[in-house]
């Protein structure tokens, strides 16, 4: 997993911020329903996001920070993976993801992601608003994934997703796909991340550039994989930084 369970953004709550939010049921262009938590902000900049949740699918980690992003004017949409598997249920702590990742198929979740996309273009006056998905580990490969597998993203961001692995259902990981990414990348690495050797993210960031598509590729150096955590105090610095490259991404993409 990406993330421990007590874990949280390492992002305080915006104090005077007016915030709406709800726990939603989507359904996918398969029929299937799917879980998703929603938030929205009485004051929208025009920009929402789509987030991509780790390996444990939805749970609070993820809902926090779509409550973090309305704060700062950007209606935003967490989604589940597992509606096909696990239904749209709360869950506990001690849910078997696994399993369930292991059955996730890529156009699955396109789908799943062009249905909270259009969930958030349906807020009036928004229709043709930017759209950018956010994602941690398997959510930030699935991120940049989103840039050939969407007509109308304005960006993907990825923090510590894996350029070069193939998908779980043995489809091109997002370095085979830059072709036909139709939108810029923002990637926030580990340099310390022992999953991703530096070499497999200097070869996504190459590609990007041969095939010319906008990047920022950021490596902190000594920060691990899943550094953007409020328990990791010492990696502070770096997810102030981070978090701080996400919102100028989003303006300058928008």
């Amino acid at each position: 997993m990406c993330f421990e369970l007590d874990s949280s953004p390492p992002i305080y709550k915006l104090q005077g911020a007016s915030v709406n939010f709800k726990d939603v049921t989507l359904t996918s262009s398969d029929t299937t329903e799917f879980a998703a938590f929603y938030a929205e902000s009485d004051k929208p900049k025009g920009p929402a996001i789509v987030i991509l949740p780790d390996v444990r699918g939805l749970y609070r980690f993820y809902e926090e920070l779509a409550l973090r992003f309305a704060e700062h004017g950007y209606d935003a949409i967490a989604i589940d993976y597992f509606g096909r598997t696990a239904g749209v249920s709360k869950r506990d702590d001690d849910f078997e993801f696994m399993q369930h990742v292991e059955q996730t198929k890529v156009e699955q979740v396109t789908s799943d992601v062009s249905t909270a996309i259009n969930y958030l273009k349906n807020r009036d006056d928004h229709e043709n608003r930017s759209i950018f998905t956010l994602g941690f580990c398997f959510g930030g490969s699935s991120s940049w994934l989103q840039a050939a597998g969407q007509e109308s993203l304005s960006g993907a961001i990825g923090f510590y997703g894996h350029p070069t692995r193939a998908n779980r259902d043995q489809t091109p990981g997002p370095v085979h796909l830059v072709e036909n990414f139709k939108c810029s990348i923002l990637a926030l690495m580990g340099g310390a991340d022992q999953g991703i050797p530096i070499e497999e993210i200097n070869k996504f960031e190459n590609a990007l550039n041969n095939a010319k598509i906008n990047n920022e590729i950021i490596i902190y150096d000594g920060a691990p994989h899943s550094f953007f955590d409020r328990k990791f105090k010492e990696f502070q610095n770096e997810s102030d930084d981070s978090w701080s490259r996400v919102l100028a991404f989003i303006d300058k993409n928008a």
